[in-house]
């Protein structure tokens, strides 16, 4: 019968039948069912039909919601209920633990301790289902994956392109706000601004009611705006599910983000525009940007989807602070970017002779800084854009070898450098003099940096208070705050 609970509906069972001081060939007699039958359903391992519930009501002396009700009728029941649905997980199984039987001859305080230490084990796996270095590793993959396809995914390109032809963008122009009220209709979703949206999330969705909850013009400007919406739409768009683990976290932001590039700077008006500024031997990230009205870092990133497929180029891309540690880095041209032993790139720090670490102190800081860098594996070119602006200030760069540079603005640079990190003999070594002058006269106070503790979260969505995300729907729902359409 469907909706029964085999399990607890035995359970209950043999619990009234001893009650009545019935054997199971008592019952069976009176039901008009064999023993062995009747213990298989005892055990959870046979569905009752509906008449034989009936049957058994009638023959028990009690209602049939009461052989039907979902609660354990003893606290020893609900114990053997546990165990024997523990021991059908896939968790538990992977452990290769024989089948423990929990029949009479087992006392409840062993039961107890099964229980309790499968529900701790099981909680710390929820809690923490990736170390730091396996976090790192599902970094790394995806890194590696994202390189094989040159960075480009078709199928997000044609999700993208689907959706902006839906409202009638071309990418003609910058997306407007009625553009992007409309690519929200059509996901089924109306974008808010308020204030109160909690500080460790961007944006918060209410699926329920159809809405997406953005910071005001106070905190986010209009092309982070854009972008955070349409990241949020991304997923939906997406048919992302909530994340099992962290790899999965990653994955989902990554595929994100890039349908929220190709919404704002659409394949089919973004690729001629490229392939005639290459033609011209004018390719720059910056007019990209201007073009299309977005962020430096979202027009590198973009540049980064398009250029293998569409201009045959492959380039490597970098996010970092003035210290040199990287927070996003993409390649597919062998620049030599430092890792850990798991193949991370995220967290590791910079040479210093690299133009991402130089252009915070270059002349053309507020500009571009274009620069060559000789390295072990080639000589690379980059152009760098440090986003002042921003606390803390960043640097984008987007480079290539040395031989694609001449289809790129600032090629001509007499910029050069020449880096030859790992060893030490490169930006990591002091020379003996300062050594030698300096030796035991020196104290370093550090300044905090997450990163020395928690370089890589373990959590499946990192960082984000999920009882603050819900006080601040039910609050939204009920009306608490004056809201205000995008």
């Amino acid at each position: 019968m469907s909706g029964v609970d085999p399990l607890m509906f035995g359970r209950r069972v043999r619990y009234h039948r001893k009650q009545k001081g019935m054997t199971l060939d008592d019952l069976g007699a009176v039901v008009d069912k064999p023993a062995p039958f009747l213990s298989l359903m005892e055990n959870g391992k046979k569905e009752p039909r509906l008449s034989l519930i009936n049957d058994l009501a009638q023959a028990l002396d009690v209602d049939a919601a009461d052989l039907l009700s979902a609660e354990p009728p003893s606290r020893r029941d609900e114990l053997e209920v546990t165990i024997e649905r523990i021991q059908r997980d896939q968790a538990y199984r992977d452990l290769g633990l024989p089948y423990l039987k929990p029949n009479a001859r087992i006392p409840d305080v062993v039961l107890e301790h099964v229980v309790g230490l499968y529900e701790e084990l099981r909680g710390r796996d929820a809690a923490a289902p990736f170390t730091r270095d396996e976090a790192r590793a599902a970094n790394a993959d995806l890194r590696a994956e994202m390189k094989t396809r040159g960075n480009y995914f078709a199928e997000i390109e044609g999700i993208a392109a689907d959706a902006v032809a839906a409202i009638g963008y071309t990418g003609q122009g910058a997306m407007s706000k009625g553009d992007l009220n409309a690519l929200a209709a059509h996901f089924g979703f109306k974008v808010i601004r308020t204030p109160d949206v909690p500080a460790s999330v961007r944006s918060v969705t209410d699926i329920r009611n159809g809405k997406i909850f953005v910071p005001g013009r106070d905190n986010f400007d209009s092309k982070q705006s854009r972008s955070v919406i349409l990241q949020t739409l991304g997923h939906f768009a997406l048919g992302h599910d909530e994340p099992k683990d962290f790899g999965e976290f990653l994955r989902q932001r990554v595929e994100a983000n890039y349908f929220a590039g190709a919404a704002l700077l659409p394949e089919s008006a973004a690729v001629p525009f490229l392939r005639e500024a290459k033609e011209e031997r004018n390719l720059s990230v910056e007019d990209f940007k201007d073009r299309f009205f977005v962020s430096y870092e979202m027009a590198g990133h973009r540049f980064t989807n398009l250029a293998t497929e569409h201009l045959d180029l492959e380039t490597h891309f970098l996010r970092s602070d003035d210290q040199g540690i990287i927070w996003k880095a993409y390649e597919n041209n062998g620049v030599p970017f430092p890792r850990n032993s798991a193949g991370a790139i995220e967290g590791q720090r910079l040479c210093r002779e690299w133009g991402t670490r130089q252009a915070f102190d270059s002349d053309a800081r507020y500009t571009i800084h274009y620069q060559y860098t000789d390295t072990a594996l080639g000589t690379f070119w980059c152009a760098t854009f440090v986003e002042a602006d921003k606390l803390p200030a960043a640097a984008i760069t987007v480079g290539v070898r040395f031989e694609e540079a001449k289809w790129f603005r600032g090629w001509d640079t007499q910029r050069r450098s020449v880096s030859r990190c790992p060893d030490g003999d490169c930006c990591r070594s002091v020379s003996e003099d300062m050594a030698e002058k300096w030796n035991g006269q020196a104290w370093s106070s550090v300044r905090p940096n997450s990163h020395v503790l928690a370089a890589m979260p373990v959590e499946t969505i990192p960082g984000v208070d999920m009882v603050e995300i819900y006080e601040f729907l039910t609050e939204q729902e009920s009306g608490a705050y004056e809201k205000r359409d995008a």
